[in-house]
């Protein structure tokens, strides 16, 4: 919990080939993490909820009064759909009767025709059309995942009502800019004031909003700035992380460990300020046709100690309770040293153990 205040959200992703984004990125971080600690604090603790912030994300459930402003407009947007009610009515009465319900479990048939494209593209599910909108509206909660399918229920069910029916603290568009802007520089740690995915999901940010927030961040002492070698322009942190700031300069011996990177983590949203600052190029090929990938379907970054030291491409194989390395890229000028070689074993044994599995395997047996 500590670590998701830290940094405001966690990224959602789905996709699952040797843990989730959301996994992945907490496993990095927390010693012991499991699957379960993530599941429990979402679904049975309900210490963190599940909603759009950086995109999809997770973020602690003290945080919902400040997405007021989002909720109500998905409720402006859906009034605007002849036959919505009808619909919410009856997903409303199902789940009021029966308990959370998926899609599929709803008796609501046929597609839902929209007549834009505000929230979905014609011909919608019509059942997954009323949950999704009565979750964007903040009535409905997803009460519980199975696999990428989603269980929904009643908000005020679950979320505690001094949270749920608390005003919008920043009812002031400036201030709720500048809130979000310092969460993103928190998750990030060090941020410059440049177009970035850094922002997404943050409605109608303008470069002029941007830096008009920033320079009020550091005015109210909210945000410090410093200047990094070699690179244009000024760097901002968290006025609260100096102390880190300052025992990182110290030149303090730190053990260095190795971890893999999730590829939506927070450190790698601004991919520009990667390459700046540690040199170190990543573009997540997922949905980069095959035959135009450089390295591979899913590939991780490696960091080690306070540089990235290549990527690696794991997959979890169940059938064989392995996790199995398809292959391993290290970067220019990083040689194979035992410690290195040590270090990279004893994190690939952890993610295995993540996955539930207890051997690794190499595909490339050379790779390593």
């Amino acid at each position: 919990m500590a670590y998701v205040r830290q940094c405001g959200c966690i990224q959602f992703d789905p996709i699952d080939i040797c843990g989730k984004n959301a996994e992945l990125v907490l496993h990095a971080r927390v010693k012991g993490f499991t699957k379960q600690m993530l599941w429990e604090l979402l679904y049975r603790e309900r210490r963190l909820v599940d909603y759009p912030d950086k995109n999809m994300a997770i973020f602690p459930v003290e945080d919902w009064p400040s997405f007021e402003r989002f909720r109500q407009a998905a409720r402006e947007g859906g009034s605007r759909f002849e036959g919505l009610d009808e619909l919410l009515d009856k997903a409303r009465e199902h789940i009021r009767t029966n308990g959370p319900a998926n899609g599929d479990e709803l008796p609501i048939d046929g597609k839902f025709w929209w007549k834009s494209s505000v929230h979905w593209s014609n011909g919608k599910n019509a059942a997954r059309a009323a949950l999704e909108q009565m979750y964007s509206t903040g009535e409905m909660i997803i009460h519980h995942k199975e696999g990428s399918r989603k269980s929904y229920d009643f908000a005020y069910r679950h979320i505690p009502a001094h949270i749920l029916n608390a005003p919008d603290p920043m009812p002031i568009e400036e201030d709720h800019l500048k809130w979000r802007i310092r969460r993103r520089i928190g998750a990030v740690g060090l941020m410059w004031n440049r177009p970035s995915d850094t922002w997404l999901n943050i409605w109608g940010l303008t470069a002029e909003q941007r830096t008009c927030a920033f320079e009020s961040l550091e005015a109210e002492g909210s945000i410090c700035s410093l200047e990094v070698e070699g690179i244009r322009g000024k760097l901002y942190h968290l006025c609260e992380d100096e102390a880190l700031l300052q025992q990182v300069l110290s030149g303090e011996k730190l053990k260095s460990r190795c971890e893999v990177i999730a590829p939506l983590d927070c450190l790698m949203w601004d991919r520009k300020l990667i390459k700046a600052l540690f040199g170190f190029e990543y573009s997540w090929e997922i949905y980069t046709p095959e035959a135009r990938r450089k390295y591979g379907y899913y590939v991780l970054p490696l960091l080690w100690g306070d540089r990235f030291i290549g990527r690696v491409e794991p997959v979890r194989d169940k059938g064989s309770g392995t996790l199995k390395i398809k292959n391993l890229w290290l970067e220019d000028g990083v040689k194979k040293t035992k410690q290195i070689q040590s270090a990279l074993e004893a994190c690939l044994k952890r993610l295995a153990a993540l996955n539930g599995l207890e051997n690794v395997s190499w595909q490339n047996p050379s790779g390593l």
